[in-house]
């Protein structure tokens, strides 16, 4: 089987503007009549609904890291009928988790090199010229296995910067697909997790018509197109089985987070997914058999969700015979306390003895592998579980019986254990795949 042409959209770090760019590309094509496929590269929750905003397709994650090469390739897969596929990057091109005596693991690189697709690199220039190119060059021979198109030169002050810019690409024999002009206002707004969510931005649609006008203006569009390629891996397994038949999934602007191939998967094989807002004190379904608080920014709600009587009383009853499970936001919805960053403490549904604070903020990111020491969402107990943490939250009290073991991507132990208690669990991670090994 061969799969429609790709390229991986990357850079030297974040911040350079390459989510811009992808939704730019994404959706120039797309109104150039193209069926184009996007596919984010790591562990991103928020990032993919840009995506879909842009491609008016699904986007889903490939993560060499908590994926087997199975699963990566059946998702791959989804790509099917595309004409095109564009998967943006995490991070700088080659950051990734020291592991498994590799200099680098569950890098952009490592996607690039899986998929056969190959890197257009997006380099800011500001406060620089020629000397953009050494940086270039580097990235370009980092890794000589590593398929490279070209690169666009972003934030260009000038028509003369521009060409010393471009002469120095020349010079080090590295292809410019593109020059950007510097503006001010192609900055997607952000907060402490990275980007808003796409239903939080003021005008989406109009902001990402305009990233694409503004791509088709500075952008060889069809040198990117003619870049494009493969590899013929494909995917002969299935995406994961869902938890339960009945999933009543919290779904606002306080829980948002979760990974499409999860819930892509769970739908394809025949569960029934209702959705519901703990902000609109809606309570879920009351014949579901699971209900999922996932992750997202409970804390800029607490208030809200502390007076949803509605829903915290219905939550409890469910949970008194029924499954319950929160992944991060959600675990900390179903402690006892959540403590913003004022140092106001708001009443949670108390189903777990969870206390957690934003007021000294505290990052936790990086890689999990979870060996569970109870069941959990049809996992049996001593499974293996592969995911993602990323907040600001610190624990101050939890009562409850650890749900893991949890250690992250160098096999270091963590605290953040998760938690169960009667039909309820919750965990700090993201979960994304059941380990192979």
């Amino acid at each position: 089987m061969t799969n429609p042409p790709g390229i991986l959209i990357s850079a030297p770090s974040s911040g350079t503007g390459k989510t811009t760019v992808m939704l730019g590309l994404l959706r120039a094509f797309s109104d150039d009549g193209l069926k184009v496929q996007p596919f984010k590269s790591g562990p991103d929750y928020i990032d993919p609904a840009f995506h879909r905003a842009a491609a008016r397709r699904a986007s889903y994650n490939l993560d060499t890291w908590a994926m087997s090469p199975d699963l990566l390739d059946t998702i791959n897969a989804e790509a099917g009928n595309a004409n095109l596929v564009i998967s943006e990057g995490s991070m700088g091109l080659y950051d990734g988790v020291a592991t498994k005596g590799e200099t680098a693991f569950g890098t952009s690189a490592q996607t690039a090199k899986r998929m056969g697709w190959p890197v257009v690199l997006v380099i800011d220039v500001s406060g620089q010229a020629q000397s953009a190119a050494a940086s270039a060059l580097g990235f370009k021979a980092y890794d000589p296995d590593l398929p490279f198109a070209g690169v666009i030169l972003n934030r260009v002050a000038s028509p003369r910067h521009e060409r010393l810019a471009r002469l120095g690409m020349e010079q080090a024999g590295v292809k410019v697909l593109g020059c950007l002009p510097r503006r001010g206002d192609l900055a997607l707004p952000e907060r402490h997790l990275g980007l808003i969510q796409a239903v939080e931005h003021p005008d989406l649609e109009t902001a990402i018509a305009g990233y694409a006008d503004f791509l088709r203006e500075n952008v060889d569009l069809e040198a990117i197109k003619a870049a494009a390629a493969s590899s013929s891996q494909s995917g002969t397994g299935k995406l994961p089985l869902p938890p339960a038949q009945k999933i009543a999934m919290a779904q606002d602007a306080a829980f948002s987070f979760t990974y499409p191939h999860l819930l892509e998967g769970w739908r394809r094989a025949g569960a029934e997914i209702s959705p519901f807002s703990p902000l609109n004190d809606e309570a879920p379904a009351p014949d579901a058999d699971l209900v999922w608080l996932p992750g997202g920014y409970p804390e800029l709600h607490a208030g809200k969700l502390a007076a949803a009587q509605n829903f915290m009383s219905s939550l409890r009853l469910h949970a008194a015979t029924k499954s319950v499970h929160g992944e991060c936001g959600g675990y900390m919805a179903l402690g006892k306390t959540l403590i913003d960053k004022q140092g106001a403490p708001h009443k949670m549904a108390g189903l777990l003895g969870l206390v957690t604070s934003y007021e000294k903020r505290k990052f936790h990111l990086g890689y999990r592998r979870a060996e569970l020491l109870q069941t959990m969402l049809g996992f049996k107990t001593g499974a293996a579980l592969r995911g993602h943490e990323f907040h600001y939250s610190s624990i101050l009290e939890e009562t409850d019986a650890p749900l893991a073991n949890v250690f992250d991507a160098d096999g270091n132990p963590v605290p953040e254990t998760g938690a169960k208690r009667g039909h309820v669990s919750g965990t700090f991670f993201h979960l994304i795949a059941e380990a192979t090994e």
